[in-house]
């Protein structure tokens, strides 16, 4: 009698990779408001500070989260989950603690220290970006950097948001969950028109100028989108004093300086008040007007870039 073998079963068909149904950035929108919503319902009614990383991670990692979905879905599926994943993350983080040690060491308090900001933060970004995608030399491209560099700004802008969230959170008197729920609402409606946007442009055109065998070009239009971007976001910072100075020069004789450093009206008029509301909102208003021309025009120049050959 025989032995008889045992026969060996052929694997199991490998399943098809499963792609993203469109809307997925929609379900993740209304599904993370619901849960922040709930999250600050539950944190007022009972009062449990155990609660808090929750809530500041939910209302800080949503927008910026929900852009770069929408994004991938849209304009970067050929890009790769890992490298959206790569910038979003390791990109972010990097780009925050290279600015904040830049900031440390090189800012002080002075009239044009926004101007240092936005040249540091920008050239960190774009560091960032240039990092997660140095052994990828097929990523190249308008569109390509478009949507990475919107990526690692939106990272950015993430961690940055938590670490707003946090300081307004913990306070001398204990914790003020107000200032945490405003803080988050408002940094979650203009995180669209901050660091996406501005690192998106910048990314673009370094993407766009960027050899064949993976180097980076740093020519005259890379640079000059690096401080253009950085003029933006020197602008968005010191808009409220830049509304300020405006206000004093059309409402009064004589220009106290003094005030610059109290960032404040002492005592306001009526006058004064919705001036100041009107320059500080409409020059937001102006520089993010500005910020998406310039993405609207480097978009239609990434329409004909063809898809990226990842091997």
């Amino acid at each position: 009698m025989y032995d008889q073998q045992p026969r060996t079963q052929a694997p199991p068909p490998r399943p098809p990779v499963e792609t993203p149904r469109p809307g997925l950035w929609r379900r993740c929108l209304w599904g993370g408001l619901a849960l922040w919503a709930l999250t600050a319902i539950v944190t007022y009614a009972t009062e449990n500070t155990t609660l808090l990383p929750t809530l500041i991670l939910l209302g800080s990692f949503l927008v910026p989260s929900v852009f770069v979905l929408w994004a991938y879905e849209r304009h970067g599926q050929d890009l790769g989950v890992p490298v959206i994943l790569g910038c979003f993350v390791t990109g972010g983080v990097l780009g925050v603690l290279g600015a904040s040690v830049m900031e440390y060491y090189l800012l002080h308090p002075s009239l044009w220290m926004f101007v240092g900001v936005g040249l540091i933060e920008e050239a960190v970004k774009l560091a960032a970006l240039m990092f997660v995608v140095r052994h990828r030399p097929w990523l190249r491209g308008v569109r390509a950097g478009l949507v990475l560099g919107g990526t690692v700004g939106f990272g950015f802008a993430a961690f940055e948001s938590a670490g707003y969230a946090f300081n307004a959170a913990v306070t001398m008197e204990g914790i003020d969950l107000r200032s945490l729920l405003e803080t988050e609402i408002l940094r979650g409606v203009l995180a669209p028109f901050g660091h996406g946007l501005w690192t998106a442009i910048a990314g673009g055109v370094l993407l766009a100028y960027r050899r064949p065998d993976g180097r980076f070009r740093f020519a005259g239009p890379v640079i000059g989108a690096y401080l253009g971007v950085a003029v933006l976001h020197a602008l968005w910072d010191s808009m409220h004093g830049i509304a300020l100075w405006l206000v004093l020069q059309i409402t009064t004789t004589s220009l106290d300086r003094s005030l610059f450093a109290q960032g404040y009206l002492p005592a306001p008029t009526s006058q004064q008040e919705h001036l100041f509301t009107l320059f500080s909102v409409g020059g937001l208003v102006l520089v993010t007007a500005a910020g998406l021309v310039w993405l609207r025009s480097l978009a239609r120049a990434g329409r004909g870039d063809s898809p990226i050959n990842t091997p």
